[in-house]
């Protein structure tokens, strides 16, 4: 998996890609060599547009795609900044692996895993694959942390 990072010091630069590139390995081990993930650490963000993080496809394989924008509010706390960066990456791996495809950016409708599905006729939280990211991230951020080189900072009270 190719991963960059912007924005931030370079400590949340380097958590960000630590953790994106342990899930990766962990969620999707056959796609590290296909796949390209910018990750985009932007202040306030929140504040912007409203949003912790969130992230797209840039590719033209709308069906499987292999190139990722994500963008995550490096303002609010750290512990907190990662979980959206875990929370991002399952996504990624939705959308990789074909199970979320958008119609296109400016039609609410998606389909997942097969099934065609109307954003604006379901609750946020009722979305399926945000049922899946917001289920996993924190999971994914414990498991990371646990065998990081980070796992005795005294930030991370989980």
């Amino acid at each position: 998996m190719f991963i960059t990072v912007i924005g931030s010091g370079s400590k949340k630069r380097e958590m960000a890609g630590d953790i994106a590139h342990w899930i990766g390995l962990h969620l999707m081990p056959r796609l590290q060599n296909k796949l390209f993930v910018n990750i985009q650490l932007i202040n306030k963000l929140d504040e912007k547009d409203g949003v912790s993080g969130d992230c797209i496809w840039e590719d033209e394989l709308c069906n499987r795609p292999r190139e990722f924008t994500m963008r995550i509010n490096s303002s609010q706390p750290l512990q907190e900044m990662l979980s959206t960066v875990a929370h991002e990456m399952v996504h990624v791996k939705q959308y990789a692996r074909g199970e979320l495809k958008d119609f296109s950016r400016t039609i609410k409708l998606c389909k997942w895993k097969g099934k065609t599905v109307d954003l604006e006729s379901l609750n946020y939280y009722d979305h399926p694959w945000e049922i899946e990211a917001h289920g996993r991230e924190r999971g994914l951020f414990i498991r990371w942390f646990e065998q990081s080189q980070w796992k005795n900072c005294k930030w991370a009270n989980y």
